[in-house]
Parts: structure tokens; C-alpha cells; sequence
């Protein structure tokens, strides 16, 4: 299974690299404008240069074929005692004994020193994929340990990962917040609210940005939320005279 790299900054880079310029060319006077238009430009051209640069992440029968800054090479999966993908959304590897990269992680399940292979904010694949791909090759080296949503519905905040292409951060802290308190302290009325509301959200479409929660994961959350609200109440709230 080959990544893809999210090119969610590329065209934010070339607006900001071309007004910058722009201003530079046609401004007059101001130091303080100039400066400003100079640091866009550097900014820009900055993360330019990042959604250009060669990347290559593949996920195969005999191991991991990487080219990204920081690491390069093809390496086997013997090469690793363990890897694992964590709530924030990276994928880490415990390299094995002689390896010799550079070790810039944790294993999230027992803190062994681990090095940071990806982060998924990186490519356009889900979260979902990746761990089912590296289910599939890794011989049994890899683990998900991300929380399970369905052990973050009665009132935990649910973590989302942060991608360059996702839903909106607001309306969806909005809703998954008020399907938590409709869990937690709601009765029927309140749940079947809810619950339309999210099937209306889910209907109509969660906007999208460039930055936003990764859409697969609240997509689940979102599912598991339903289904949940769908449930009768565990406490009594009948009260006697």
C-alpha cells in the first residue's frame, strides 16, 4: 500500500509566496510593509519547499520503502521489535538492537525508545487504512493503540487528529459535545434530539477546511455516538413522592 502526501498546504504556500511578492514589487514606503511582505514570503516559500520535496511511504509484504526528511531507506520488518500508532497520530518503531536510527519517540503502550517513522497529518490516507495495511504485512509487530471511541463516549473528551484536509473544529466539538451531555444527563427527548441532529450533520455535510479534525475518525465518533443515543437510559430518573 503506497501514502499519498496531502498537498493541503501547496495552495496556501503559493498564495502566500505570490501576494507576498506582489506587495514587495508594487509597495512603496513602509519599512514595516515591506518586512511583513518579506516574511510572507519567507513563510510561504518555507512550506513550499515542504509540499514539493520528495516523499515516498509504502507499506509492503517484506517492509517499509520510506523517503521523507530524516529517513530514507527500505527497511525490513525485522528490522523493528515493535511499531505502533498513537493518539496523536503518529506511527513510531522500536528499532532493533544495531539498527542505528535516531530514536525521537516513545512506544505509547510500554515507553520503549522509538523512532518516528510518520505522521499521518502527512498523507491523504485515513488513520483506518494505514493500521489495517500495517495489520496486514508488519507479522504481528504492530499495534493500535489508539483509545477506542466507544471508551470515550460517557463524558471523556474525544481526541481528534489535526489533518491539513479535515472537518471544521467548531462544529464538531459543538456536536460531539452535546451528544456527551445527552449520554450523560439526558433523558429520551433529549437523546432522540441529538441523535436527529447528528444524522442531519451527517446528511447535509460537515464543512470542510484546509486544517480540520481527520473526517474518518469523527466520522466513527460520530457513528458510535449514534448508536449509543439510540440506547434507553441505564439510570432511573423516575423520582417517587
Amino acid at each position: 500500500m503506497e501514502l499519498h502526501r496531502s498537498r493541503g498546504t501547496l495552495p496556501l504556500a503559493i498564495v502566500c509566496v505570490f501576494g507576498g511578492v506582489m506587495v514587495l514589487v508594487a509597495g512603496e514606503g513602509w519599512l514595516l510593509r515591506m518586512l511583513a511582505a518579506l516574511g510572507v514570503v519567507v513563510v510561504g516559500g518555507a512550506a513550499l519547499v515542504g509540499a514539493v520535496r520528495p516523499f515516498r511511504f509504502v507499506i509492503g509484504p517484506d517492509g517499509l520503502d520510506v523517503r521523507r526528511p530524516g529517513l530514507r531507506g527500505t527497511y525490513r520488518w525485522e528490522y523493528f521489535d515493535a511499531l505502533a500508532l498513537d493518539d496523536r497520530g503518529r506511527l513510531v518503531g522500536v528499532p532493533a538492537v544495531g539498527l542505528g536510527l535516531r530514536t525521537t519517540a516513545r512506544h505509547p503502550r510500554d515507553g520503549r525508545p522509538a523512532v518516528e517513522l510518520l505522521h499521518l497529518t502527512q498523507v491523504r490516507e485515513s488513520p483506518d487504512e494505514v493500521a489495517a495495511a500495517l495489520t496486514r504485512y508488519s507479522g504481528g509487530r504492530f499495534t493500535d493503540a489508539r483509545t477506542p471511541v466507544a471508551t470515550q463516549l460517557p463524558g471523556a473528551e474525544i481526541a481528534f487528529t489535526v489533518a491539513l484536509r479535515g472537518y471544521g473544529t467548531a462544529p464538531v466539538d459543538e456536536l460531539v459535545g452535546r451528544a456527551q451531555d445527552a449520554l450523560a444527563r439526558g433523558g429520551p427527548a433529549e437523546r432522540r434530539a441529538v441523535r436527529a441532529e447528528i444524522e442531519q450533520a451527517r446528511a447535509a455535510g460537515i464543512p470542510v477546511g484546509l486544517r480540520g479534525y481527520d473526517m474518518g475518525q469523527v466520522d466513527a465518533a460520530l457513528g458510535a455516538l449514534h448508536a449509543a443515543l439510540a440506547e434507553e437510559p441505564t439510570t432511573d430518573r423516575e423520582t417517587t413522592a
